[in-house]
């Protein structure tokens, strides 16, 4: 890859963190400014294609840098990370591995 290539790569890896960071921020304001808002907090398994210990450490610090979502553990076969989410929906796990792990893929390759 490309040393622009690269930098493109990381350049968006940066504006989708920056992204998620906004919009979980709202989520997190809007929790604490209604308590009577429903939230869906849970514990999910994302199975990981990410396989370097630098891809998952990077993984889940994107993950817990983000509010409302935290890793937890990373499986002893490191398949599998888990997270605690705030407000958990269908799409979470197919969300983290859309976004920040698909990403974190392209800027590692």
């Amino acid at each position: 890859m490309s040393v622009l290539r690269k930098a493109v790569a990381w350049g968006q890896l940066g504006g989708l963190f920056f992204r998620e960071l906004v919009l979980s921020v709202k989520d997190v304001v809007l929790a604490v400014l209604d308590p009577r808002r429903p939230l869906r907090p849970a514990i999910v398994a994302v199975p990981l294609d990410v396989k370097s210990e630098a891809g998952i450490t990077l993984l889940a610090n994107m993950i817990t840098l983000t509010p409302g979502t935290t890793s937890l553990h990373v499986s002893d076969d490191r398949k599998t990370l888990y997270v605690h989410a705030m407000n958990a929906s269908e799409t979470t796990v197919a969300d983290i591995k859309a976004g920040f792990e698909a990403k974190v893929r392209e800027v590692l390759i």
